[in-house]
C-alpha cells in the first residue's frame, strides 16, 4: 500500500513566478484595476459595444456581497442539517452569512494592449471565480467552469481582435441559492491573469520537481518541464536551468538539448537532472526556499524564461512512526480554516492571508487544512514562506447532496477536472504534504462510494505519486468498514475516544485526527456556572470563553489533547478551526442575528480567545505561555463564586486574589482531561481588586507572573498596530491592522465596553474595514464606525499608492481619542 510506505525524498517547487523580467519573452498582467460590475442579468453585457458606463467601478480582487446588508432572508435554508446530527428540517437563516451574495453578476473591462506576434498565444488565467464563470472576449464565449474555488484558464489567442485590439474582457458569474454550508464569497474574488508567450513556451503549470535522494551533502533534483508548441525543424529545442539559493547564488545548472521527433507534436518536454550541493531543508522551522530558472531556447533564440520558487523536504507516513518530515517523526499541530477573511470577506489579499499565518505560528501552530475547498495560490505561496504545512482540500460534496444545489450537481462531469487542475498548480509546493479529496461526505456510507474514493485517490497518484491522500471522516462504522482502509492516511473528524478500535483494525498502522475539537466561545465572554456543555445556547446568543461548550458530535480541545498524547499511531490534529468565519453560527443555526462562526481560537477580527492560549501552552514550547481568565471586572457577583482558569507550558502555579492564596494547583492526570492541560481554582470568590498567578517550573521555582486587575470606568483608546506586518508598502493594496482597546485611566482592559467608536484616517492611507469579533453584530464592515466588543475591535488601513504616513484616530463618546502614525513605504 503506498501509505504504507515512506514516500521518499521529495524536492518541490511552488507555482512559478511569473513576472516579467528584463529579458524574457513572457508577459504576465495582472488584471486588477480598471473593471466595471454591476449585478443582475445583464442581456447582451458580453458584447464589446455594450454601454458599462454607469456600472460600479471595482478593483479585483472583489467580492460584491461583503458590504451587505446583513439580513435573515438572503438564502435562508429550512432544513435539517445532517452534519449536526439534526432529524427536522428548521430555518436557518444565518447559515451562509446573511450577506446577499445569490445570484448573477457581471465584470467587465479592455484587455491591455498588446499585438501578438506570428504564433504567440495569449492565456487568461483565473486564480478563482465565484461561482459558475462564463467567460467572454469580444463577445464570444471562451469557456466555463462551473466549480468557484478552483484554478482555471483558457487559451484566447483565437478570440482576440487583429492588429492589438482593442480588447474586451467579460466574465458572468452566477451563486444559486442553498450551494454552499457556509458564506462562499461572491464574484472575481481572487486574481486574474493575461499570459503573453511565444509559440513555444512551458505551459501553465507546466513544471514538476522531485529528488530521488536527499543527504546532507547533496540533493538530487529531477526538474520535469513541460513544452506547448510546435518548433520548426530547423529550430532544435534546449532548456538551460540554474537552481539558485536564498542568497541568489548559482548552486546548480544545466543545458539540455531535445532531439525533435522524440515526442508527438504539441507533447515535447524536458527531464532534467541536477545535484544541490549541501541542501537546506524546508520545514516550518526553517523554510528555506530556491528558485529554478529554466530558459527554453529554439536554436538560439529564447522562447520562455520561467521562474519556479521551490524548497526540498522529504515526508512519510510509517507504521511505528507516524508522520516523518525530513526524517524525523511529529505530529501536526494544525488549524482547519475557511477561505474567508472576516471583514474582507472572500477577497484575498495578501496582507490579511500573513497576519493570519503568523497569529498561527505565534500560537504554535504548523499546518493547515484548507476546509473545505481549493486554497489561493497567495496562501500556498505564503506557508512556503512562512513556514506552514498545508493538507489541500478538494469537496465538501461528491455524488450525494449536502445542500440543494451543491457542488454534487457537478461531480460526475467535473471533479477529474478540478482535482487535476489542483494538483498540477499546487503539486510542487513545500508546504503541501498531503491531498485531502473530501470531507464528511454522504458516500461515506452510499453504495459504491468506495469506488468513487478509489477512483479520486487514483487520479491523485497518477498525477502526483509523492504525496498521500486523505480526506476528513465523520461515519465511524461505515468507515472503518467501508473507507478507512483504502485511505493513505485515514482522518477522523471527531472522534478521539475510537482511535484504539481503529488503530486495531486498519492496516496502515497510524491515523489522523482530520477535524477536531470544534469548541465554541465568544471573546470575552463568561457563563456561570462553569460547567461542561454540549449545544449549550443562551439568550445573548454567545457562547463561553472558560472553553468548556461543545457541538453535540465534537468536544472540549483536552480529549484531542489526552489522544494525541496517549496514542502514539495518531500523528496529529487540525482543529475546528483556526479563525472565526462568516456563517454556520452553530449552535444558534436558528437564531439570527447570530450569522458567524463561534469554533475559531481566534475571532472573526483576528482577536485571540482565551483557547488561543490554551493551545499555545501545548503547542508553541519555545516560548512560556501564561495566561488567566476570565477577566475580573464583575460588578455585582461581589462574594459569588468566579472560577479561575490558567493556560500554561508551566506544570503548576500558584493563585492569589488581592495577595491571599488560593492554593497552588498542578496538572496531573485524572478523570477530567482537563486537569493534564489546565491549572483550575473552581472556588474562587469575587472581589474587585488584583487577580494574580505565579507560574513554577518542574524543579518548583518561580519563572513567571500575570495579574489581571478590575477595570474602573472607560477613560480613553488606545491604538496598537499589528508590529509582525511591519510597514505598509505604498502599493495601494496593503493593510495594517490597528487594535482599538477601550481603557480606564490606568490602562486596564474595560470588558465590557460597547461604546460605538468612530474612525478617521488621513495621509497616505485610507479606512478599508473595521470588525469586532460579535457573531451577532449586523453593523457593516466599510463604514468607519462600529461598537467595541468586549471591550476591543480591530480597524484596517489601506496603503495609499505613495510614500508617506498615514494617520489613524479614533473616537468615541465619553472617552479620550486616540492617533497612531503608520509608515508607508
Amino acid at each position: 500500500m503506498f501509505a504504507r510506505l515512506a514516500l521518499g525524498a521529495l524536492l518541490l517547487a511552488a507555482a512559478p513566478v511569473l513576472a516579467q523580467t528584463a529579458e524574457s519573452p513572457r508577459h504576465d498582467y495582472l488584471l486588477q484595476a480598471g473593471w466595471k460590475f454591476t449585478k443582475g442579468d445583464q442581456p447582451g453585457a458580453e458584447a464589446p459595444g455594450y454601454r458599462d458606463a454607469k456600472w460600479q467601478s471595482v478593483r479585483i480582487p472583489h467580492d460584491w456581497a461583503i458590504s451587505g446588508p446583513f439580513g435573515p432572508d438572503y438564502d435562508k435554508q429550512v432544513v435539517a442539517i445532517a452534519q449536526n446530527n439534526e432529524k427536522e428540517a428548521t430555518v436557518k437563516s444565518g447559515r451562509t452569512g446573511g450577506l446577499p451574495f445569490v445570484g448573477t453578476g457581471w465584470y467587465r473591462r479592455a484587455l491591455p494592449e498588446a499585438k501578438l506576434a506570428a504564433g504567440q498565444r495569449a492565456t487568461l488565467l483565473f486564480d478563482g471565480a465565484m461561482s459558475d464563470a462564463h467567460v467572454f472576449v469580444n463577445g464570444k464565449e471562451v469557456g466555463f467552469w462551473p466549480y468557484g474555488y478552483n484554478s482555471f484558464y483558457f487559451d484566447i489567442t483565437d478570440f482576440l481582435a487583429p492588429n492589438g485590439g482593442p480588447n474586451v474582457l467579460a466574465v458572468r458569474l452566477r451563486n444559486q441559492p442553498e450551494a454552499s454550508r457556509w458564506y462562499p464569497g461572491a464574484g472575481l474574488y481572487r486574481n486574474v491573469h493575461l499570459l503573453l508567450t511565444q509559440d513555444v513556451h512551458v505551459p501553465v503549470w507546466g513544471t514538476s520537481l522531485t529528488t530521488p535522494s536527499i543527504g546532507p551533502g547533496s540533493a538530487l533534483v529531477k526538474l520535469k518541464t513541460d513544452v506547448a508548441g510546435t518548433p520548426a525543424a530547423s529550430q532544435p529545442l534546449r532548456l538551460d536551468t540554474e537552481i539558485r539559493d536564498a542568497a541568489g547564488q548559482v548552486v546548480a545548472k544545466l543545458s539540455s538539448p531535445l532531439a525533435l521527433g522524440a515526442a508527438p507534436a504539441g507533447q515535447v518536454g524536458f527531464d532534467q537532472t541536477l545535484a544541490v550541493p549541501q541542501p537546506q531543508l524546508w520545514s516550518p522551522e526553517t523554510p528555506v526556499l530556491y528558485t529554478a530558472t529554466s530558459k527554453l531556447y529554439a536554436g538560439n533564440e529564447l522562447k520562455d524564461s520561467y521562474d519556479t520558487r521551490f524548497g526540498i523536504r522529504s515526508v512519510a507516513f510509517e507504521a511505528g512512526k507516524g508522520f516523518l518530515l525530513n526524517g524525523q517523526p511529529r505530529k501536526f499541530k494544525g488549524v482547519c480554516n475557511h477561505h474567508d477573511l472576516g471583514p474582507l470577506g472572500a477577497a484575498i489579499n495578501v496582507a490579511a492571508l500573513r497576519r493570519q499565518l503568523l497569529l498561527l505560528k505565534e500560537m504554535g501552530c504548523d499546518a493547515i487544512r484548507t476546509s473545505h475547498n481549493m486554497p489561493a495560490p497567495e496562501l500556498v505561496a505564503l506557508a512556503d514562506e512562512l513556514g506552514m504545512m498545508l493538507m489541500d482540500e478538494t469537496f465538501d460534496e461528491w455524488k450525494t447532496p449536502k445542500v440543494k444545489n451543491g457542488y454534487s450537481q457537478y461531480f460526475d462531469e467535473w471533479s477529474e477536472r478540478d482535482l487535476t487542475n489542483l494538483i498540477h498548480r499546487d503539486r510542487n509546493h513545500p508546504s503541501v504534504v498531503m491531498w485531502s479529496i473530501g470531507n464528511e461526505v454522504p458516500d461515506q456510507s452510499a453504495p459504491g462510494g468506495n469506488k468513487i474514493l478509489r477512483r479520486l485517490q487514483d487520479i491523485a497518484h497518477r498525477e502526483d505519486p509523492t504525496r498521500p491522500v486523505t480526506m476528513g471522516m465523520d461515519r465511524f462504522e461505515a468507515d472503518l468498514n467501508n473507507f478507512a482502509a483504502l485511505l493513505d492516511v485515514p482522518g477522523f473528524n471527531y472522534k478521539p475516544h475510537r482511535y484504539p478500535e481503529a488503530q486495531a483494525k486498519l492496516p496502515q498502522g497510524y491515523l489522523l485526527g482530520s477535524e477536531t475539537a470544534s469548541t465554541v466561545s465568544s471573546r470575552g465572554v463568561y457563563k456561570f456556572p462553569v460547567v461542561l456543555a454540549k449545544d449549550k445556547k443562551y439568550p445573548d446568543l454567545q457562547s463561553s470563553s472558560y472553553d468548556v461548550e461543545a457541538c453535540n458530535w465534537s468536544q472540549i480541545p483536552d480529549l484531542e489533547f489526552a489522544a494525541q498524547d496517549d496514542d502514539p499511531y495518531a500523528t496529529g490534529e487540525f482543529v475546528w478551526t483556526g479563525f472565526d468565519y462568516l456563517g454556520e453560527p452553530t449552535p444558534y443555526d436558528e437564531k439570527w442575528p447570530a450569522h458567524s462562526s463561534y469554533f475559531g481560537i481566534l475571532d472573526l477580527a483576528g482577536l485571540p480567545k482565551d483557547r488561543f492560549y490554551l493551545y499555545r501552552a501545548r503547542w508553541n514550547a519555545a516560548q512560556p505561555t501564561l495566561h488567566l481568565l476570565p477577566h475580573w471586572t464583575w460588578p455585582g457577583r461581589e462574594g459569588q463564586t468566579t472560577p479561575v482558569y490558567c493556560y500554561t507550558n508551566s506544570p503548576s502555579a500558584e493563585l492569589f486574589v488581592n495577595g491571599k492564596s488560593q492554593g497552588r494547583q498542578t496538572k496531573s492526570k485524572t478523570d477530567d482531561p482537563r486537569t493534564r492541560y489546565r491549572l483550575m481554582w473552581p472556588n474562587v470568590k469575587y472581589e474587585p481588586g488584583t487577580l494574580k498567578v505565579v507560574a513554577y517550573d518542574a524543579t518548583g521555582k518561580e519563572v513567571s507572573t500575570e495579574q489581571v486587575r478590575t477595570a474602573g470606568p472607560a477613560h480613553h483608546l488606545r491604538l496598537v498596530p499589528d508590529a509582525a506586518l511591519g510597514p505598509l508598502h505604498a502599493d495601494g493594496q496593503d493593510l495594517a491592522y490597528v487594535t482599538v482597546r477601550v481603557e480606564d485611566k490606568y490602562g486596564n482592559l474595560c470588558p465590557d465596553a460597547a461604546q460605538e467608536l468612530r474612525f478617521k484616517v488621513s495621509g497616505q492611507g485610507s479606512f478599508r474595514a473595521v470588525a469586532n469579533g460579535d457573531a451577532t453584530c449586523l453593523e457593516p464592515f466599510q463604514q468607519p464606525r462600529m461598537k467595541a466588543f468586549h471591550g476591543q475591535l480591530v480597524v484596517l488601513v489601506q496603503a495609499g499608492s505613495q510614500p508617506g504616513t498615514a494617520q489613524l484616530t479614533a473616537s468615541g463618546p465619553g472617552l479620550k481619542s486616540a492617533s497612531v502614525a503608520l509608515g508607508v513605504q
